[in-house]
């Protein structure tokens, strides 16, 4: 489907081994962009508690930097964050999940401030 219909696509082992695809993002993206994070993307040493773990996925750093990519260059008009499978006893990815709400709020407010 993805090939068929030229959808661009960028995989966590290929943003490791080529930081440069980076660049590529945000020509890919429209003027309005929704975003919608799958909390199975983050590296599991981060983020155990989902359904599907994903060894070798992404970092901390490199999300947060890739949104604040997007939001600087784009208008975000909505977001969305899944995947989160609570572990009881773990109280640390529910907070990453409730610290990315945070930080992409924060990042989408400072990039455009609400009218007055």
């Amino acid at each position: 489907f993805i090939r068929d219909r030229h959808i661009p696509c960028f995989f966590a082992y290929q943003l490791h081994r080529q930081p440069e695809l980076y660049g590529r993002i945000l020509p890919a993206l429209g003027e309005n962009v929704y975003i919608s994070i799958d909390l199975d993307g983050f590296d599991p040493s981060i983020m155990p508690a989902v359904g599907t773990p994903e060894p070798g996925g992404l970092g901390w750093y490199e999300v947060l930097s890739l949104l604040r990519l997007v939001t600087k260059n784009r208008r975000v008009v909505g977001f969305d964050v899944m995947e989160l499978l609570p572990i009881p006893q773990t109280a640390a990815p529910d907070l990453l999940a409730a610290r990315l709400v945070y930080k992409l709020l924060s990042y989408i407010f400072l990039d455009n401030p609400l009218p007055c």
